[in-house]
């Protein structure tokens, strides 16, 4: 089992987000570093991975999720990724009811934490986390004040999955105290400044929850999107990951199989809702 890592709690429910401290040592940062340049091309979310697979099995983002959501039963269903210079940015939600404030992702408290791992220095540098705070209570992309997350290598972010956030945030060395909103360059004054980017923009993304109803009907979402589908497929699960899975206490939800010879899945390249 992963050392207890100091969380919050309280702070992150308020808030939607936080950052964890120096959770990766710069060894264990350098070892996600060598596994995403080496795993380029090689498709599959992380567990179908061997040199990528450690970002969930280490057991450091089940311990936080078992803080956050106050319970042993945490369970990982096939979400995750690794990025290496992506360009992607906007503002945008990752849970399956996005708009609907009726719809059953907004009832109750929201149990699906996205975790992201950046592997290089975002508090002088740009490229980094964008995300409104306090904004995982509402079903809109525009409440809340913007944050740029600086995140130093070593460090944990995570975030509900209802929190608006954007990849690829813009930090400016001038003026220094101003935040941009996502994809706003094109209207920026003539004297801002970008800071430089800290070398490849490489950063870890997983997603955790407990095995509940939420879960139930995020995993039904990610059934319809071509992009989830067409990984799951290229994703087949060695029987060691499911043992070294039990050794930390986390469920497996095995998409792969579940999709296998499901002719409905994968139809909406978009996100679109789901009935309810």
């Amino acid at each position: 089992m992963a050392e207890r890592i100091s969380v919050d709690v309280p702070a992150f429910w308020e808030n939607g987000w936080q950052i964890l401290r120096g959770v990766y040592t710069p060894e264990e940062v350098q070892k996600f570093r060598d596994g995403a340049n080496a795993s380029k091309g090689v498709s599959g979310e992380l567990l179908s991975r061997p040199l990528m697979r450690h970002a969930i099995l280490d057991g450091k983002m089940v311990e936080v999720a078992r803080q956050l959501l106050g319970s042993e039963d945490i369970m990982y269903a096939g979400d995750s990724s690794f990025t290496i210079n992506s360009g992607q940015h906007g503002y945008h939600k990752d849970n399956a009811d996005r708009k609907d404030a009726n719809a059953p992702d907004w009832q109750g408290r929201y149990t699906i934490l996205r975790f992201g791992i950046y592997l290089q220095n975002h508090t002088r540098h740009t490229g980094g986390l964008n995300l409104r705070h306090k904004s995982h209570n509402e079903p809109d992309l525009t409440t809340g004040k913007t944050i740029y997350v600086k995140t130093r290598p070593g460090d944990l972010a995570v975030w509900s999955l209802r929190t608006t956030h954007s990849g690829n945030g813009k930090l400016l060395s001038f003026p220094w105290w101003v935040t941009p909103e996502p994809q706003s360059e094109d209207r920026w004054p003539w004297f801002f400044r970008e800071a430089k980017p800290d070398g490849d923009r490489i950063a870890v993304f997983a997603a955790l929850g407990l095995d509940d109803d939420h879960h139930d009907r995020y995993t039904t979402y990610l059934k319809t999107r071509k992009y989830m589908v067409d990984m799951w497929h290229r994703s087949k699960l060695d029987p060691e990951v499911f043992d070294q899975a039990a050794q930390i206490g986390l469920k497996i939800r095995d998409m792969h199989d579940e999709v296998a010879d499901d002719l409905n899945a994968g139809q909406n390249v978009e996100w679109k809702p789901i009935p309810y």
